[in-house]
């Protein structure tokens, strides 16, 4: 994600790494380089030109701190208002109501459908004592109902349908009746959309609205289609009134061009991210966590959650310890890969650590992961807890016990020991995110 984006900044802050002091000459190349960044990234030209002034004026007029040279300061300045563009905080759901009413809308092909879906399973989720129903309102698309119907069952979670109606708002209406009636207390309506903006589809929200009184309308954007995503919010705010959006696809090819200027355009704010494919891969979106990934500072923010969401606190705690010492062993490193495991991909979440760039050479697809425990189990107590050197002889011995290749067991142990000289650099790497993020 933001691969493109994320390269040029952090070329650009290496040259502005030999600079011993800023001069207005050094900060208006960097100001310009920051401004090509952002328009090749499918900013938008007017937020961007507003986020430049502001870059520039803070870089003029900033003294540079003692403790900090001025190449970082300016990452800081960088960083800082990127996050104050896209919201500063973290904006979680109204589902106060009774029941909360949360409508998704958007164009066809948005993702709407599933975004219901992952929505209420993060719902339910996090709100463990309230019982949520998914109304299936887009009846303009052909199998939509079927599709809701499918992943409702996936995920324990009721669908409301009326076999044969053709009228959305009817639908909404009996849902709504239905979610009183029985004791709902989230309500998530699906809508139809269109291959563009038009009358009849604005004319059937705004009777929806109506009929539902909604605490939350959440435009459903797709990341991938960088302006046009923004532009179309922005019609859909004019015509309905949104109360914040959903950005979809943010794993793929998306340009942040839409991530960065949506809220700054709509005055309302990215509420929830699509990271995946699969109805867990939606999170909330916290503005200093994607100004940290656009950056390429990792994303700490969201592997600390993962972590305390999936993995015992005790467990965890003992391993970071060691972790800090840099004294754990291929013992420790297999609980470690179980741990991860229960966090989703392995891959991605090596991504959200800073500094995981530099280690591109470390392949821990699911795959490999795999291999890697058979290779670990076929050692002997002494070799997990490194008490003897892992000569060739019995290398070729664990290869041949866990049905790997010699050189899979070479990847194997340069993995290892490399993760280790990580776990050695992570403090020096913590004091420059903390000095950073001051």
């Amino acid at each position: 994600m933001f691969g493109s984006l994320t390269e040029k900044f952090q070329n650009l802050f290496s040259s502005l790494a030999s600079k011993k002091k800023f001069t207005e000459e050094n900060i208006a190349d960097a100001v310009r380089d920051v401004r090509l960044a952002l328009l090749d990234a499918d900013v938008n030209y007017t937020v961007a030109s507003q986020f430049i002034k502001r870059v520039k004026e803070k870089a003029v007029g900033e003294d540079v701190l003692k403790a900090v040279t001025p190449h970082e300061q300016f990452i800081k300045i960088v960083h800082d208002e990127l996050v104050a563009l896209m919201g500063s905080e973290e904006n979680p759901l109204n589902v106060n109501g009774y029941p909360a009413v949360i409508m998704l809308c958007g164009l066809q092909g948005s993702g709407k459908t599933t975004q219901c879906a992952k929505l209420s399973y993060y719902l339910k989720r996090k709100e463990a004592n309230k019982r949520i129903l998914i109304a299936a309102c887009d009846l303009a698309r052909p199998a939509a109902v079927e599709q809701i119907k499918t992943l409702g069952s996936s995920i324990e979670v009721p669908v409301f349908f009326i076999e044969g109606e053709k009228n959305p708002v009817v639908v909404a209406k009996k849902a709504l009746e239905k979610a009183k009636a029985e004791g709902f207390d989230i309500l998530i309506v699906d809508t139809a959309g269109r291959l563009h903006i038009d009358e009849e589809l604005m004319d059937q929200l705004k009777e929806m609205k109506q009929a539902l009184n909604p605490q939350e309308i959440l435009f459903v954007a797709n990341a991938t289609t960088g302006q046009d995503a923004v532009k179309t919010a922005q019609e859909f705010d004019q015509k309905i009134g949104i109360s914040g959006s959903i950005l979809t696809m943010l794993d793929g090819s998306a340009r942040a061009g839409a991530a960065i200027s949506i809220r700054e355009i709509t005055q309302k704010p990215l509420k929830f991210e699509g990271i995946g494919e699969k109805v867990a891969d939606l999170q909330l979106f916290n503005p200093r966590s994607m100004a940290d990934r656009i950056l390429g500072m990792g994303d700490i923010i969201n592997l600390v959650r993962k972590a305390e969401e999936h993995i015992d606190t005790k467990e965890r705690e003992k391993l970071e310890e060691k972790f800090k010492k840099a004294s754990f062993t291929y013992d420790d490193y297999l609980k470690q890969m179980g741990m991860m495991k229960k966090m989703g991909s392995l891959k991605s979440l090596l991504k959200m650590l800073p500094g995981m760039p530099d280690m591109g050479d470390l392949d821990f697809s699911e795959k490999e992961f795999v291999r890697l425990e058979a290779m670990i189990l076929s050692m002997t107590l002494q070799e997990r807890q490194e008490a003897v050197e892992l000569v060739p002889s019995r290398r070729r011995r664990i290869a041949l016990g866990s049905g790997t290749t010699i050189d899979d067991v070479n990847r194997m142990v340069k993995s290892f020991k490399r993760l280790k000289q990580f776990a050695k650099d992570m403090p020096n790497l913590k004091k420059q995110f903390l000095k950073m993020n001051k």
